[in-house]
């Protein structure tokens, strides 16, 4: 990861499991720019409380933009698109196209990676405690949302037209950790088109190689394809 150093410093605290913070990692990586990358642990009771005196929710990511603290990655990925703009625009100057991004990056956000991290969060706790209703409930939101992207999405080349942008950002991680809850239906051919497109994006790659060590850790890692595994032949 980059790292800055100096009184100007972008700081992101996050964990590299996180798919929000992939989101943000995502987005940093596009547009080039320096920050110190600063893994919270929140299972620490000390580190929990000195994260909470940043934001009180206490959630990651959280993006330290030289002591002004800008949390909710959509926030976080149009502070940087205003305030550190890169190689490429992660927002449109066009209003219309504007809404257009913010629209998909709110149906991956919430249709995509909430269901996702409910049926993840089931899954962490003991088989006895779990809640087989609120599983099947997601999984079943899940395929709605499949079946949405691949009619608005038809033959575009990003979710919001032609060029890589925030929405796409949201959409690596969410879909990326989605298959390993429910793959793609056989006929979904734009939706694994699209996901094909993502997995070959270099900040994509490269936000999924250093999360690479921490995979031991999630729960459905066996659902994690092999090709993501190593930086073999057959990777991504």
């Amino acid at each position: 990861m980059q790292k800055l150093t100096g009184a100007m410093a972008l700081t992101l605290h996050f964990h590299p499991l996180s798919s929000f913070c992939w989101k943000v990692l995502i987005a940093l990586y596009e547009n080039g720019a320096a920050f110190e990358p600063r893994l919270i642990n929140l299972g620490d009771p000390a580190a929990r409380a000195a994260f909470q005196a940043l934001w009180p929710t206490a959630k990651i990511p959280l993006l330290d933009d030289d002591g002004r603290i800008v949390p909710e990655t959509s926030i976080m990925i149009e502070h940087l698109d205003r305030r550190h703009p890169g190689k490429i625009r992660l927002l449109p100057d066009d209003p219309e196209e504007q809404l257009e991004v913010r629209l998909w990056d709110r149906l991956f956000d919430n249709y995509v990676m909430h269901p996702m991290r409910q049926v993840i969060a089931q899954h962490l706790r003991p088989e006895a405690d779990r809640d087989p209703r609120s599983i099947t409930e997601a999984i079943a939101g899940l395929g709605v949302a499949y079946d949405m992207i691949e009619h608005r999405l038809g033959k575009r080349t990003w979710a919001a037209g032609e060029g890589f942008s925030m929405a796409d950002c949201a959409a690596a991680p969410a879909l990326f950790y989605a298959r390993t809850v429910l793959p793609f239906p056989p006929g979904d051919t734009n939706l694994a088109a699209y996901f094909e497109r993502l997995m070959a994006r270099p900040s994509v790659r490269r936000t999924i190689t250093e999360a690479r060590p921490h995979f031991k850790y999630f729960p459905l890692r066996e659902a994690i394809p092999t090709r993501f595994l190593s930086d073999g032949a057959n990777a991504f």
